[in-house]
């Protein structure tokens, strides 16, 4: 998964999709490697929502700020 540029939508296949639009995510790219079983797609695209992190929190643990994260 990674963020898209915006208008772009989302660009990422059954599970993952569905998964996508339920949640409200509106710009992003994913691809599924490995095994498409729907039940782990969805267990793994949930996994990975749920462990992404705020740039408050990563410009936190480097001892920056924000701004220097974001570029």
């Amino acid at each position: 998964m990674q963020p898209a540029a915006e208008g772009t939508g989302i660009i990422a296949g059954g599970a993952a999709r569905a998964v996508f639009d339920v949640v409200g995510v509106t710009n992003v790219l994913a691809k599924t490697i490995g095994p498409t079983n729907p039940y782990n797609v969805v267990r793994a695209t949930l996994n990975g929502l749920l462990k992404q992190c705020a740039p408050a929190d990563i410009a936190a643990k480097r001892g920056k700020s924000v701004e220097e994260i974001l570029g």
